[in-house]
């Protein structure tokens, strides 16, 4: 009964002192919120702000450049629907889906000339920056870094070999690289009013047009030494807009096709096991790439068969991986 008693007069004791030192926990204060932040200065015809958050400074400035783009693509996507055809109250589903694809791609535009004016922690993993930036500058940036871009591309097109291939491949690299150009332009054109964009729509029309030549004129001819298996390399290159014939044009490129087969049997069906040969030669016979592939075609109705069968286990690797792959050549 009294060890009861002394363990009860501990307990009471414990408790007794936990509530003093509770009493004692003062509650931080609220941190106050900036001004900045709660009421940030709005862009102007000369100026742009942005505000963002994250759980660092960086990602912070990272969302405020997301956000400053998005709202600039906000402005120059309201600049275009204002001058949208209205047909009987509602406008065409072109000219709205233009509008949509120019407020989705100018956000793709790279914001590299700002500087933070404001950046506190407000507490808790938060952290917000203010940042700016100057229109006539952003302008004069994305100038800079345009003309860098296409004076390293036209040094790269003085270099070219003779070879249609690789022009080819250029230009197609050139389209890609420039194909969100136009958007630049339009926000380059927003942000400096007397911007002329016609030298820069002229180089992409010369890629483009450069492109198609070069597409068109490429011509591939493919043999094989077992019936029917360039079939399904020959319906992958005219997919990709290239001619199939024979020609001795300097564009022209000869893909052969060599299986070395060897027959087994296995659970009641015919193998073909096969190990296929692919080379593709310029038109004057140099080998520019090689590949070798491990094909079995199969079948129960025996050997004919199974070595037709490969066709289709060709035609299943290039739909899986791709014609370039299975060239091991880049077209």
């Amino acid at each position: 009964m009294k060890k009861i008693l002394t363990y009860f007069l501990v307990f009471t004791f414990l408790l007794s002192g936990c509530g003093s030192a509770t009493k004692q926990i003062e509650l931080t204060s609220k941190k106050e919120l900036p001004a900045w932040y709660t009421t940030p200065p709005m862009s102007n015809s000369s100026v742009l702000y942005a505000l963002g958050e994250g759980k660092d400074k960086q990602e912070a400035i990272a969302n405020a450049l997301n956000y400053m783009a998005s709202t600039l693509s906000v402005s120059i996507s309201s600049t275009y629907r204002a001058k949208t055809r209205v047909v009987e109250g509602s406008t065409t589903s072109q000219e709205g889906e233009y509008n949509s694809d120019i407020a989705s791609d100018v956000k793709k535009i790279r914001i590299s000339n700002y500087e933070v004016i404001q950046s506190e922690s407000l507490g808790f993993k938060r952290y917000a920056v203010l940042i700016r930036s100057d229109k006539q500058k952003l302008f004069h940036s994305l100038q800079q870094e345009l003309d860098q871009s296409i004076s390293l591309a036209n040094a790269k097109e003085n270099n070219l070999n003779n070879g249609g291939l690789e022009k080819y491949l250029f230009y197609k690299e050139q389209k890609k690289e420039f194909a969100n150009l136009p958007h630049t332009l339009i926000v380059m054109k927003e942000l400096n009013s007397g911007f002329n964009s016609s030298v820069y729509l002229q180089r992409i029309k010369e890629i483009e047009k450069k492109y198609q030549y070069y597409q068109s004129n490429i011509s591939f001819s493919v043999s094989s030494n077992i019936k029917n298996l360039h079939t399904p390399i020959e319906k992958a290159l005219s997919k990709r807009s290239f001619r199939i014939n024979n020609t001795s044009s300097k564009m022209h490129y000869i893909i052969t096709v060599n299986a070395s087969v060897t027959k087994a049997n296995a659970y009641g069906f015919t193998l073909a096991r096969s190990e296929l040969n692919i080379i593709t030669k310029n038109y004057k016979g140099v080998k520019i790439a090689s590949n070798v592939l491990h094909l079995v075609g199969q079948s129960s109705q025996g050997y004919d068969v199974a070595i037709q069968d490969l066709v289709r286990q060709l035609n299943d690797k290039i739909k899986k991986d791709g014609i370039d792959k299975v060239l091991n050549l880049n077209i």
